[in-house]
């Protein structure tokens, strides 16, 4: 897998984990905490690689 492959597929799992976070009612829920978990991990991934997340962060967390 490319790099750009990679960065690619990331950047649609941080779109995806976003959308369920939005959706997820119940913010004190043990799947909400995997979810942010999982969207701190790409945040801090997509950052290293470069890619602006100005435009994708709708959480802003």
């Amino acid at each position: 897998m490319t790099e750009k492959e990679m960065l690619k597929i990331s950047v649609e799992e941080f779109s995806r984990v976003q959308k369920y976070m939005i959706l997820t009612e119940n913010k004190d829920s043990a799947a909400y905490a995997e979810m942010k978990d999982r969207y701190i991990e790409l945040k801090v991934i997509l950052t290293a690689s470069g890619i602006n997340i100005t435009e994708l962060d709708k959480i802003k967390g």
